[in-house]
């Protein structure tokens, strides 16, 4: 039976942490960054945890 590939949108966007856990950046950090305050960009700096609903799909979507 041939290996299943990674899909290539996911792997850019999702990354596992050594305990397993499902790791992603947060959005509004990409432009217009002049009219948000300092406080809101460094919270948005931060990496997030995948919510539960979502990490069965994205971990088959990353062959985990």
């Amino acid at each position: 039976m041939p290996k299943n590939k990674t899909h290539s949108g996911a792997k850019k966007r999702f990354r596992v942490t050594g305990s397993g856990k499902l790791m992603r950046e947060q959005a509004n950090k990409r432009h217009l960054l002049e009219v948000k305050n300092s406080k809101r960009k460094r919270r948005l700096s931060r990496d997030e945890a995948v919510s539960a609903a979502d990490v069965p799909a994205i971990k088959k979507m990353l062959g985990k």
